[in-house]
């Protein structure tokens, strides 16, 4: 069983590093994220330089063994990686891109979108789909991350976007699950309690959106909401996770990051992974960014070996790792 399609891994550097080479060939690689700034160095030092670096380093990771995907989170404006001053297609905000006529709108995204295809970028962590409920959300709304408060429209560029990546043959996975634009605090700093702010209609547009999407995958974020489970974030937690599978049986569930400080606080990386497989979730992401763990890496993984040897469920685990595989064929 190839436990290491169950990671995204995120490393520091313009290469493949030796340990990221040794972890694909003992366990196999679902997937690598890219990032350009380092929190390490405070710079723009990272993965990401010019398209000619970004497509030699994508073509050396898709020839690592189990040939991972390559992740990024391109959404535009304040979260996009790959930044027109190196270089790349320019990509407006979510928030000014839904106020762009319709024919602008589908030529920004064909223009992304093929050169995420072109770099050798096979997923794309995008579109957001947390409505603007709360313009005072650090996270969302303060940043223009969302599309709109209006619901209908969140859908309407959603769709868009997959239109345009499924000709690109970009997988999209959708953010931030549950919804999150209500949030009052930073996910990257605390635990967010969206009880009292998460309505119906956000939970259920990921539910009618993720099958329309190329990819069909949702990232679960580390929202807290009581009523399912009021000490588990969802990424952790089996009724979020349960009810959201029942929903999506063939989607491609993703954690946020695992190095997010309310985890952190809360567990550290190697017990929340354990314990967010064991929940339900098909690939746990370790972006090795807000903390330096790559040597640690082998070790969770073998602890999720061990994990499966001692109860772990390994059917759950085999399907899985067959839904990363079937997107790797799909975008190969």
């Amino acid at each position: 069983m190839q436990i290491g399609e169950l990671f995204i891994l995120g490393f520091f550097g313009k290469a493949v590093p030796d340990w990221l080479g040794e972890f694909a060939a003992r366990f196999g690689l679902g997937g690598v994220i890219l990032f350009d700034y380092s929190v390490r160095t405070r710079q723009y030092d990272n993965n990401i330089d010019t398209p000619e670096q970004v497509r030699a380093l994508c073509a050396e990771i898709a020839r690592l063994p189990s040939s991972p995907l390559v992740f990024v989170d391109q959404e535009g404006g304040l979260v996009r990686r790959l930044k027109d001053t190196r270089g790349f297609v320019p990509l407006p905000s979510a928030r000014d891109f839904n106020r762009l006529p319709p024919q602008d709108k589908r030529r920004i995204l064909a223009a992304s979108l093929h050169e995420l295809r072109a770099l050798g970028i096979r997923f794309n962590f995008a579109p957001v789909v947390d409505v603007d409920c709360n313009p005072d959300n650090p996270n969302i709304g303060r940043i223009k991350r969302s599309y709109s408060a209006d619901l209908a429209e969140v859908e309407a560029n959603a769709l868009l976007m997959s239109e345009v990546a499924r000709e690109a043959r970009v997988g999209l996975c959708i953010k931030h699950y549950p919804g999150i634009g209500g949030a009052d605090v930073d996910s990257h700093q605390e635990f967010m309690d969206i009880s009292d702010s998460l309505r119906p209609e956000q939970e259920a547009l990921f539910h009618s959106l993720a099958p329309k999407m190329f990819g069909n995958a949702v990232l679960v974020s580390h929202a807290i909401v009581r009523q399912w489970d009021p000490d588990n974030p969802a990424t952790l937690s089996p009724a979020a996770i349960g009810q959201l599978r029942a929903r999506l049986p063939e989607a491609l569930l993703i954690t946020d990051d695992m190095q997010m400080q309310g985890l952190q606080k809360a567990l550290g990386t190697r017990a929340a992974s354990l314990q967010s497989l064991r929940a339900g979730i098909d690939m746990v992401c370790i972006g090795n960014n807000l903390f330096d763990q790559e040597m640690e890496m082998a070790g969770i993984a073998r602890a999720v070996e061990q994990g499966v040897r001692e109860g772990l469920d390994s059917g759950a685990i085999a399907r899985s790792i067959a839904r990363v595989q079937a997107r790797k064929a799909l975008l190969a």
